[in-house]
């Protein structure tokens, strides 16, 4: 598959940095009101050494990204977002197959499940990027199919109570609010479908 990285990282960085005040919004309910800020600043890093990152090679540039995304993103969110796209760095082969991104995104997802020492259910971006990665390894997977789980799954992080992350701390009064985690990662995954399905 091709991997078009310089409008994979444009797309993604630029809707992220976008979304910004969305995101502070929602965690401003559940969190500590920086998720916003935080990721964009992540973001806007990624974008600073934009030339550096597009002169590697696609795993290597992933894992940039990641490496950067720990070092500049503040709280939780950069250790987990960075595990993210470093194993997905580590893991996708220099010709990637659909295949072969469905199990990099499989392994990234256990990877973040290990750093956060969490898992599907309590309210976090897990939420959205665990049924993401099971669903791009069924037959039925396709970029419509795949947006839209990303933005049902996000909507169902509201009726959950937090079980992990910040939002913890709030017992009952983390219900009825959209996990910021899971609303970053249902942009993140908007964005490439875009971008794979030549929308950009």
């Amino acid at each position: 598959m091709a991997f078009p990285l310089e409008p994979l990282l444009d797309t993604l960085s630029g809707r992220v940095i976008a979304a910004a005040e969305e995101l502070t919004a929602l965690d401003s309910a559940i969190g500590d009101a920086d998720h916003g800020l935080n990721m964009k600043r992540g973001f806007e890093a990624v974008l600073a050494d934009r030339a550096s990152i597009l002169a590697k090679p696609p795993g290597e540039a992933l894992k940039a990204v990641g490496m950067t995304l720990v070092m500049k993103v503040g709280g939780a969110s950069g250790p987990l977002f960075g595990t993210l796209f470093m194993t997905l760095g580590k893991e996708l082969p220099p010709d990637a197959s659909a295949k072969d991104v469905a199990g990099a995104l499989l392994t990234a997802v256990s990877a973040v499940k290990a750093r956060g020492k969490s898992d599907l259910g309590c309210k976090t971006m897990l939420d959205v990027l665990g049924p993401a990665a099971d669903h791009l390894s069924s037959s039925q997977a396709s970029f419509g199919s795949l947006r839209d789980l990303a933005a049902a799954s996000a909507q169902a992080t509201i009726p959950m109570k937090a079980t992990r992350g910040r939002a913890s701390f709030l017992g009952e009064r983390s219900v009825g609010h959209m996990d910021p985690g899971a609303r970053s990662s249902q942009i993140m995954i908007e964005a490439v479908c875009d971008v794979l399905e030549g929308r950009i």
